[in-house]
């Protein structure tokens, strides 16, 4: 035998090979799927509670858009009712008038108080529309602040 040949076979007779302990990687591998798992079920479990947060901002939101509209509504009637109510008013007092001066002097007062009304009746118009618009906002609002702070957390 040659030097080659027997210092091959020496080394064959003396070198150790790493065993495959098939247990070890069934362990290691179950360990991993059940890690997959349970940050699959987290995942889940954020998402799902993501959304019913969404559902329940999206009813509020639309039951707070149908009562501030029937608020706009009635307050937009009342203002109508109110500048009807008023010219009516205006026309009986037109009817008794006993001079075309006094006709004018009735006619100047309606128009200035008129005007008043209207700035006044367009101030308050404005409040309710913009508390209506906070009140429809604030659900989707809310969840977005509530989102962003979870994000943070992570």
């Amino acid at each position: 035998m040659s030097k080659t040949a027997a210092k091959t076979a020496e080394f064959t007779e003396n070198a150790e090979f790493p065993t495959f302990d098939a247990s070890k990687a069934s362990d290691q591998f179950r360990a991993f799927a059940e890690k997959g798992v349970e940050q699959s079920k987290e995942a889940y479990a954020k998402l799902k509670t993501g959304a019913e947060e969404a559902q329940k901002a999206l009813e509020t939101t639309f039951e707070t858009a149908r009562n501030a509209g029937g608020d706009l509504s009635l307050k937009a009637i009342t203002n109508l009712r109110s500048n009807a109510e008023a010219g009516f008013a205006h026309l009986e007092s037109l009817v008794g008038a006993k001079s075309l001066s006094e006709l004018f002097e009735l006619q100047t007062a309606f128009l200035r108080q008129r005007f008043e009304t209207a700035v006044e009746q367009a101030k308050d118009f404005q409040a309710v529309s913009t508390k209506a618009a906070e009140d429809v906002t604030k659900p989707f609002k809310d969840v977005f602040q509530k989102t962003l702070k979870e994000l943070k957390v992570a």
